[in-house]
């Protein structure tokens, strides 16, 4: 079988990689730290089995996922280190995964029920399971999000606690990030991708490395003379899309339109 290995930890690829190199039926064909390089490999040569990281900075292993061909898709493997909950909708799914950090024993167990799986699934039941996955996880994220709907953050010298649903926009700024509501700015300690956890309630989409905006208040959307894409929120807020996430947020507001009648 031929292998993939998509994640963008160095040392979390070379695992993967050694493992397979320890299975006379495994080939594998490519190995990618960018995911944006990896779906286009993906792409042009479909393997049999995608050992796929679902955090990845630049895009997750689920957006990636949703973009593979339903006729082509290879038989996928998350590694995550996902909480309890998370784990819970893989363990009910017909979707094999890894839980980092994993040894050879657990790699050799998930890789004999991909042999069974191999064998035994078409293209049709693995859109199926992925589809199945997906929408648990995603209603998961929203229980656990609605649960703690708040988020605590500074301006000035004072302390508040945000809603999250009227946060507009997320940027990072070194060891913070700033949150965006209307024309108040806020700064809170963390990373652009903790952040894109405590707001999962949201329709929170990357445009760039460091910028996540809340679809929920766009208003509206224009694109630069090169393509990319210029969202003005409800606060007036303009942020423009990076030219490595240009196919992405293409994809989402290609979904946002009506159909035909």
């Amino acid at each position: 079988m031929e292998v993939m290995i998509v994640d963008d930890e160095p040392v979390a690829r070379r695992t993967v990689r050694e493992c397979c190199e320890r299975e006379p039926d495994l080939t594998v064909v490519g190995e990618y730290g960018d995911p944006r390089t990896a779906l286009e490999a993906i792409r042009a040569r479909p393997p049999h089995v995608l050992f796929l990281d679902i955090q990845m900075d630049s895009m997750s292993g689920l957006t990636l996922a949703r973009s593979l061909d339903r006729e082509t898709l290879p038989l996928i493997v998350f590694i995550t280190a996902y909480d309890q909950y998370a784990l819970e909708a893989f363990e009910v799914s017909a979707v094999d995964y890894l839980l980092k950090p994993f040894d050879e024993a657990r790699f050799r167990a998930t890789l004999a029920r991909v042999r069974r799986r191999h064998d035994a699934d078409s293209a049709g039941d693995r859109h199926s399971a992925l589809a199945a996955l997906i929408e648990q996880l995603e209603r998961g994220a929203r229980v656990r999000a609605e649960a703690q709907p708040r988020v605590l953050a500074e301006a000035g010298s004072r302390m508040h606690m945000l809603d999250v649903s009227q946060v507009e926009v997320v940027e990072a700024d070194r060891n913070y990030v700033r949150l965006i509501i209307g024309r108040e700015t806020y700064h809170a300690r963390s990373t652009l991708q903790q952040a894109e956890k405590s707001f999962q309630s949201q329709p929170m989409l990357r445009i760039s490395r460091s910028c996540l905006i809340n679809m929920s208040h766009v208003r509206e959307v224009s694109r630069t003379p090169r393509g990319d894409f210029i969202l003005v929120v409800a606060g007036g807020t303009t942020v423009t899309s990076s030219e490595g996430f240009r196919e992405p947020v293409r994809q989402y507001l290609e979904r946002l339109k009506l159909a035909p009648a």
